[in-house]
C-alpha cells in the first residue's frame, strides 16, 4: 500500500505544482490575470499553490522511501517523480493550452518508459 500512496500523493503534488509554475499563464489566458498585475503578486499566489506541493511531496518521499520501510529507492522515487511530472505536464498543457504532441513528444515519452523499466532493473 505504500507504493499506492506515494504515486497518489506524488500525482497529487505534482498537479498544485504545475498550477504553480503555469497556471498563472492559463489565468492570464483567460484574462482573469493582467499582464500589468504586479509581478510579486503572482508570485506569492504560485508560492501559495506551492505550499500545497510540498504538503504533498514530502509525506510521499517519506512513504515510499525504503529507508522507511517504503517499496522505493531514491532513484527510483525521482524517476517515478519525474514521469509523474511529465504527464501532467503534458495532460495540462494539452488541455489548458490546446498544445498538440508531435512525434519527437511521443518519442520522448517511449525514453521515459525505458528510463522506468531499467532503474527498476
Amino acid at each position: 500500500m505504500h507504493g499506492i500512496y506515494t504515486i497518489l500523493l506524488l500525482l497529487t503534488a505534482n498537479i498544485f505544482m504545475t498550477l504553480a509554475w503555469y497556471g498563472h499563464l492559463l489565468l492570464q489566458n483567460k484574462g482573469v490575470v493582467t499582464d500589468h498585475m504586479p509581478l510579486i503578486l503572482v508570485i506569492v499566489g504560485s508560492w501559495l499553490i506551492a505550499f500545497l506541493e510540498y504538503c504533498m511531496q514530502v509525506p510521499a518521499n517519506r512513504i515510499g522511501f525504503e529507508g522507511n520501510g517504503g517499496p522505493f529507492s531514491l532513484m527510483q522515487l525521482k524517476v517515478i517523480q519525474e514521469v509523474i511530472t511529465l504527464v501532467v505536464f503534458v495532460t495540462f498543457s494539452v488541455i489548458a493550452f490546446h498544445m498538440q504532441l508531435k512525434w519527437n513528444h511521443l518519442l520522448a515519452g517511449v525514453f521515459l518508459i525505458l528510463a522506468v523499466y531499467f532503474v527498476f532493473k
